[in-house]
């Protein structure tokens, strides 16, 4: 039997199979897959159909196109992107781009992960295996979420959705991480969460998700490197820092009968006071 020549070339590169097969795919503990899987959480579409028939689909502005076509390299499975141009309720004319995958392997993959059929903004949960944090959020953000400048020229990031488990774990994240605290709290005209972060807050959440390496939208890459780069003015009056509310605290502001008496006595606002008594009787 001939041996096996150790410096004849390779016919193909088995790693490089390996790393392209199907059982690879949606490891979210990949950057580029947390990344994709937020993503497709947030603003892909899984619809069933008869038998064992469905699809994915994700529809975003078509001067986005260029994720799809990350995600259709990411995807080990056949994808399709299509464009159309068609009028909506916000636009005479508004051209999309729509990337489809049909394949069951990778449909079922993705449900399990945590992708619902059918409707699921009320639905849809982070990851319940480990997974790439910061890149997840990035992903949910980019699909649902804002980064930029407001009229007033305020930096800011904002996610808006209307799944409580994922506002909550925004905030819970970004006190962890970077030490912001953040309470969410649903819109009471249409129960959306509007969860912003602004000045310091959105330049330090910014630097954070968006770093340079990352898959992201282009357009909001660029904006988060815009944000990240701002400096609070001299002029504008320095940031507040919040103040923990202590045991003793609570105490004196129970023990106190009005929030002004209670405000002189902690050093603190009557708004301060007035939300902290609330929230203690809630308990």
């Amino acid at each position: 039997m001939a041996e096996h020549d150790p410096n004849a070339p390779a016919l193909f590169d088995v790693s490089a199979l390996a790393a392209e097969s199907p059982t690879s795919f949606m490891d979210l503990e990949d950057p580029r897959y947390a990344y994709m899987f937020g993503f497709l959480q947030a603003d892909g579409h899984l619809a069933q159909g008869a038998g064992q028939k469905g699809k994915l689909t994700v529809e975003i502005n078509a001067r986005d196109i260029a994720i799809l076509r990350d995600f259709q390299q990411l995807t080990p499975y056949y994808t399709s992107i299509t464009e159309r141009t068609r009028s909506t309720n916000f636009a005479e004319t508004h051209h999309s781009a729509t990337w489809t995958l049909c394949a069951l392997d990778a449909r079922t993959t993705l449900n399990q992960l945590g992708l619902p059929y059918g409707r699921k903004s009320r639905r849809i949960t982070p990851p319940r295996v480990p997974f790439s944090r910061p890149d997840y959020l990035r992903g949910v953000i980019d699909a649902d979420g804002a980064v930029g400048f407001t009229a007033d020229g305020l930096p800011f990031v904002s996610l808006t959705t209307a799944s409580t488990a994922i506002a909550v774990y925004l905030c819970h994240y970004t006190k962890r991480a970077l030490g912001i605290q953040k309470l969410p709290g649903r819109n009471k005209r249409d129960g959306i969460y509007n969860v912003m972060y602004m000045r310091e807050a959105g330049v330090a959440l910014a630097q954070h998700l968006y770093t340079p390496e990352a898959l992201a939208l282009g357009r909001k890459k660029a904006a988060a490197a815009e944000v990240a780069r701002w400096v609070r003015p001299a002029d504008m009056a320095p940031a507040r820092t919040q103040r923990s509310w202590t045991g003793l605290e609570d105490s004196i502001l129970l023990d106190t009968e009005t929030d002004e008496g209670a405000a002189v006595a902690l050093n603190r606002t009557v708004k301060s006071c007035k939300i902290r008594r609330w929230r203690l009787r809630k308990r």
